[in-house]
């Protein structure tokens, strides 16, 4: 697949991501999920809810037609404002909210969960608007973080009583693995995805390590089907979607997996580069784009 195909489908999804998620916070899809984030900074005394949502959800939106903007001003405020606000969420993981005391806090998380993907955003536009400033080998491993972090981190909580049961309404309606649940306990079936999860991130891991092309193929494919089956869980989890706001709570956690898709598309080119050739430097890079 060619470098610019890669730009173009990751700007293409972050972008939409973005978009949706942005106007569906606009809308109103998830108050709550705002009022944490005030909270945390102590703005709630300040302004309300809903303006705040309005707000943060209207620069999202602004920021998901930047992505798509040619222009290197453009570009470079797309930029900024992606990093400010996966930094202003991710700073909330220092807040007591977001872990479960009752169970021995660290590591297990939970609001937290999808705070955490923010994680991905940060890869993403460090390659798409400044990706001459690391090597290629960086790129990868940037990437590579944060879906190790999520499949590894979401993936052990599934052995978990309240992660199986918190899993439950999306595995029991989905069309692609609700037969889990007839085969085994709820309890088993979580456990079951958390070994897949765990297993396939090892297995990139290792690829990425030894430059290993099939496995490299076999790992992505793993750890990408993990993603793309939470954007099924969009249309057929009750009330994931809203006739109102696009997005309820539980679309807006979904639809950000699309995000470590892109990580994926990122790593995979540039390791299969890799291989090919001797190295991939920087500049070459941008040169595959001009």
């Amino acid at each position: 697949m060619q470098h610019k195909m890669i730009l173009n489908i990751v700007t293409g999804l972050t972008a939409f991501s973005l978009f949706v998620f942005g106007l569906s916070m606009m809308l109103g899809g998830n108050d709550r999920y705002v009022h944490a984030l005030l909270q945390f900074y102590t703005l709630d005394i300040a302004i309300s809810d809903m303006l705040s949502a309005q707000l943060l959800g209207g620069i999202i939106v602004i920021t998901s037609a930047l992505v798509v903007l040619q222009q290197p001003v453009l570009k470079k405020a797309a930029l900024i404002s992606i990093v400010t606000i996966a930094i202003a969420f991710l700073v909330t993981l220092f807040g007591e909210a977001r872990w479960i005391q009752a169970h021995g806090g660290f590591p297990v998380i939970g609001s937290g969960q999808g705070i955490i993907k923010y994680f991905a955003l940060l890869p993403i536009v460090a390659y798409l608007f400044c990706r001459e400033r690391f090597s290629a080998t960086q790129h990868i491993w940037l990437n590579f973080f944060p879906v190790a972090l999520v499949l590894l981190w979401i993936g052990g909580m599934k052995f978990m009583e309240l992660e199986a049961k918190g899993i439950e309404p999306l595995v029991s309606n989905s069309p692609f693995m609700s037969w889990m649940y007839q085969l085994f306990s709820v309890q088993m079936a979580s456990n079951l995805i958390g070994i897949y999860d765990i297993l396939f991130v090892v297995l990139l891991m290792t690829a990425i390590i030894l430059r290993h092309t099939l496995l490299l193929k076999v790992a992505v494919l793993g750890c990408g089907a993990v993603f793309l089956m939470t954007q099924t869980f969009l249309f057929t989890t009750p009330g994931a979607l809203s006739a109102t706001t696009i997005l309820t709570g539980t679309g807006q956690f979904v639809i950000k997996d699309i995000w470590f898709l892109c990580n994926l598309l990122i790593l995979s080119f540039l390791v299969l580069s890799q291989s090919n050739k001797p190295s991939i430097q920087p500049h070459s890079l941008t040169q595959a784009v001009d």
